[in-house]
């Protein structure tokens, strides 16, 4: 078996996931998910706090919030120079974790 595979690891969830639909899941399972999810989380909090960081850089240089810059930059009204096509990908990178975070650990998950 090739463990990372991502078609392999895609199938594994979801054979795991109709195991625990069936009942079939036991605790040392659901721990070891439970862990999995909890380094997942981890690592997008680093990521998200090393981003928002690099944007509180740009915020200073450029005396701008990132929302309003995003605002403005997705209006067209700031030009395309390299230091605004970073900031702009950060802002998007930024909000993709955030949605990724709030995604695993909404309280309200089916």
């Amino acid at each position: 078996m090739t463990i990372y595979s991502s078609t392999n690891t895609k199938k594994q969830v979801g054979n795991l996931f109709k195991l625990y639909e069936d009942g079939q899941v036991n605790e040392t399972t659901v721990r070891g998910l439970n862990i999995v999810l909890g380094l997942e989380v981890n690592q997008l909090e680093k990521d998200l706090a090393a981003t928002e960081k690099d944007l509180g850089e740009f915020e200073r240089q450029y005396n701008m919030t990132t929302t309003d810059f995003f605002r403005q930059w997705q209006a067209g009204e700031i030009d395309d120079r390299m230091d605004y096509v970073e900031w702009a990908s950060l802002a998007q990178m930024a909000n993709n974790l955030r949605k990724r975070l709030e995604f695993l650990t909404s309280e309200n998950q089916k």
